[in-house]
C-alpha cells in the first residue's frame, strides 16, 4: 500500500473530496471508504483531492477512509482474457455473478483473471541470452484458437539467469528471471499495464492493406486500413450494433474486443448470448474463442463507463504485442461522452458545446490515436483498428461528438434513418459516408483484385452521384420527362443498390463476400451500364430494355454465383451480350 491516507470530507455523486493528505498522485489508484471501493485520483490541490469512484458511492460518509495504493489504475494481462465477459474496470462478470448474484455488490473483490488455473507451458527462452522488453519467453494456448505468447515486460532488459522447464503453470508461477542492473527479476505469465498509457512499440507501419470484412459497401466503397479508425455513427434503430456484429465475425483480424459501453442492458445482454452462440466461420470453433467482452451498461456506476474504453484498447495493445491483428469495437462512444459530461458537471467545470467538457476532442483523440500497425519491440508486427460507434440524439451529425470524432478518424460509415426503415442493410449512406484511406490501399487492391478496382469503384460512386441529382429532378416533375439515358442512369443505379449495396446477413453466400467476387460484380453492373448506353444511343427505349428481364439477373447474382467459383460470370456476361443483341436486332427488323 501506499504512504497516502486521507479522509472523505464531500461527496457528490461519483466524485469524492480527500483531506488530510499531500501525498496522492495524479491517476493513483485509491480505495475509498469502508467498504474500499475502487477509484482514481482526478484532481489535486495543495489542501485536498479529488476521486472518481468506479462503483456505487450509496452509503458512504465523510470521515471515511481513503487510502492509495502508490500506482495508476492497471489491468491484469496474462493468459485467460480471451472468452471471458469482463465490467470497465476488468472484474470478471461471471464470477461477480457467482458471489452476488445478478447485480454487483459494491466493494466486491474478485481477481481479474483465474490465478488457480495451470496451463500448459512451452518455455522458448533460452538461459544465458539477452533479455529486451517485448521478446517471447513462452508460449500456452490461450484457446483453441489463440496462441498466448508470455512477454518481457516493458522496461525489463538484461540477461535471462534461469528458466523454467516445459509444464503446468499458474499466471503468478515465476518461468523466468532477468538479471537487470538494479538486480535480478523473476518473470511471472502476469503483467499489469496502467489502462491509460499506450504500451511502448518499435515504429509505425504506412498503412497499405485494408481490413477486409466481407461487406461490399466497405470493402469497396468505403475501405478501412489494418490499423485504422472508423466511426459508425446512426440513430435509434438504424443498425450500429449489428454492424458492429457483422464486422466482429467476418473482418479478417486474429482478435476481437467488444466493449459495450452504457448501452442498455437488455441490448448487452442479447449482445453476450449471440456472440457466446457464434461460431468463427474459419475455423468452426466458438466465436468467443478469440473475442474479449467488456460490458459496461447504463446502470452501471458512470465512472466506470469511462474507464471501459481504455481497459479495451490496452487489451487490445496487448496482444498486438504478440503479433496478432486486433479489431476493437466500441459501441457507443457516445455514452462514454456522456459519462465524461456527467463528471465534469459534479467538477463545476466551465462546460463548452451542448454541456460536454472543454476536452472532450483531446479524449476523444487519445483514443482513436491507439489504433495503428506498428512494428512491435519483440520484432514481430501486429495492429489495433478502432471501430467506434457514435449515437448522435436525433440522428443530428453536426451534435459534438460526432463533429469530434471525425477529426481523428479517416472512415466515416454514415448510417441512415430512412434507409433502415427500408430495411435496406448495411444502412451505411453512400453520399454521406467517406474514407480517406482509400488512396493508401491502391496498391493493395491493384495486386490482389484487379489493376483498375479504384477506377471501377469511383465509376461506381459516379453513378450514384449522378443519381442523387437526377431524382431532385423526378421529385418535382417526374421520370417520364428525362432522356431515356439519364432513365438509364437511373435503374443502374438501381442495381447497385439492390444487387451490390444491399447484403443479406442470413444468406450463406452474401453474408461474407470474398474481394474477388465483390470485383466481378462490379465488372458485371459496368459492363451492363456500357451495354445499356450503347443500345439506347442506337434507339431502343428504356421501357422496351427493362421487358427483357436482364437487369433482375444481375441483381440477382449476388444469390446465385457462389463466392468459391467464379465461372458463372462468364455465362452472365454472355446472357447481358445475347440480350442486348437480340433487342438491337429486332430494333433493326
Amino acid at each position: 500500500m501506499g504512504e497516502s491516507k486521507g479522509y472523505i470530507f464531500g461527496i457528490n455523486g461519483p466524485v469524492v473530496h480527500v483531506k488530510g493528505s499531500q501525498a496522492f498522485k495524479m491517476q493513483e489508484m485509491v480505495y475509498v471508504g469502508g467498504m474500499r471501493l475502487i477509484g482514481e485520483v482526478i484532481g489535486v490541490t495543495s489542501e485536498a483531492a479529488v476521486v472518481q469512484v468506479y462503483e456505487e458511492t450509496d452509503g458512504l460518509k465523510v470521515g471515511e477512509p481513503v487510502e492509495g495504493t502508490g500506482h495508476p489504475l492497471c489491468v491484469t494481462l496474462a493468459p485467460g482474457i480471451l472468452g471471458d465477459i469482463f465490467d470497465g474496470i476488468e472484474r470478471p462478470l461471471e464470477n461477480i455473478r457467482d458471489i452476488n448474484g445478478a447485480f454487483i455488490a459494491k466493494g466486491v473483490r474478485v481477481t481479474s483473471l483465474d490465478e488457480e488455473k495451470k496451463w500448459e507451458v512451452r518455455i522458448v527462452a533460452k538461459k544465458g541470452s539477452y533479455a529486451e522488453s517485448g521478446m517471447v519467453i513462452a508460449e500456452t494456448e490461450e484457446t483453441s484458437l489463440i496462441t498466448h505468447k508470455v512477454m518481457i515486460p516493458p522496461g525489463i532488459t538484461g540477461e535471462i539467469s534461469w528458466v523454467a522447464s516445459d509444464g503446468e503453470y499458474t499466471i503468478n508461477d515465476t518461468i523466468a528471471k532477468v538479471m537487470t542492473e538494479s538486480g535480478e527479476i523473476e518473470i511471472t505469465m502476469k503483467q499489469e499495464w496502467p489502462i491509460k498509457q499506450p504500451r511502448p512499440y518499435k515504429s509505425r507501419r504506412a498503412i497499405d492493406r485494408p481490413l477486409v470484412t466481407g461487406q461490399r459497401i466497405v470493402d469497396t466503397m468505403f475501405p478501412l486500413a489494418k490499423g485504422g479508425a472508423a466511426a459508425i455513427p446512426g440513430g435509434f434503430g438504424t443498425g450500429k450494433t449489428m454492424m458492429q456484429h457483422q464486422l466482429a465475425k467476418w473482418c479478417d483480424a486474429d482478435i476481437i474486443v467488444y466493449i459495450g459501453c452504457g448501452e442498455r442492458g437488455n441490448e448487452m445482454t442479447q449482445v453476450l448470448e449471440e456472440f457466446s452462440e457464434l461460431l468463427d466461420p474459419k475455423s468452426n470453433r466458438p466465436l468467443l474463442d478469440r473475442t474479449v467482452l467488456i460490458a459496461n451498461t447504463s446502470n452501471m456506476p458512470v465512472a466506470a463507463r469511462e474507464a471501459s474504453i481504455y481497459t479495451g484498447v490496452t487489451l487490445a495493445e496487448y496482444y498486438r504485442d504478440m503479433g496478432y491483428h486486433v479489431a476493437l469495437m466500441a459501441d457507443s462512444t457516445s455514452r462514454w461522452a456522456e459519462a465524461l459530461r456527467e463528471i465534469s458537471g459534479r467538477l463545476e467545470e466551465m462546460p463548452a458545446e451542448e454541456g460536454f467538457p472543454a476536452y472532450l476532442a483531446s479524449r476523444l483523440s487519445a483514443f482513436y490515436e491507439r489504433a495503428g500497425y506498428v512494428d512491435n519491440l519483440n520484432g514481430t508486427e501486429g495492429s489495433v483498428s478502432i471501430i467506434g460507434a457514435v449515437s448522435p440524439q436525433g440522428s443530428d451529425f453536426s451534435e459534438p461528438v460526432t463533429q469530434n470524432t471525425k477529426r481523428f478518424i479517416r472512415c466515416f460509415w454514415a448510417l441512415d434513418k430512412a434507409l433502415a426503415y427500408a430495411r435496406h442493410y448495411p444502412a451505411i449512406n453512400w453520399l454521406n459516408s467517406y474514407s480517406e484511406y482509400i488512396d493508401d490501399l491502391t496498391p493493395w487492391y491493384e495486386e490482389n483484385a484487379s489493376a483498375d478496382f479504384v477506377e471501377k469503384r469511383n465509376r461506381i460512386m459516379a453513378i450514384l452521384q449522378e443519381e442523387s441529382g437526377l431524382m431532385e429532378i423526378v421529385k418535382l416533375i417526374g421520370a417520364d420527362v428525362l432522356p431515356d439515358s439519364q432513365k438509364a442512369t437511373l435503374e443502374i443505379a438501381k442495381v447497385i443498390r439492390t444487387g451490390f449495396l444491399q447484403q443479406n446477413a442470413f444468406h450463406k453466400d452474401d453474408t461474407f463476400v470474398p474481394i474477388e467476387k465483390q470485383n466481378k460484380m462490379m465488372d458485371m453492373i459496368l459492363y451492363l451500364d456500357e451495354r445499356m448506353k450503347d443500345a439506347v444511343g442506337q434507339g431502343l427505349v428504356m421501357s422496351q430494355i427493362l421487358k427483357n428481364g436482364i437487369f433482375d439477373e444481375v441483381t440477382r447474382m449476388k444469390y446465385n454465383i457462389p463466392n468459391d467459383d467464379m465461372s458463372p460470370f462468364i455465362s452472365l456476361k454472355q446472357k447481358i451480350d445475347d440480350a442486348f443483341d437480340e433487342m438491337i436486332e429486332q430494333e433493326k427488323r
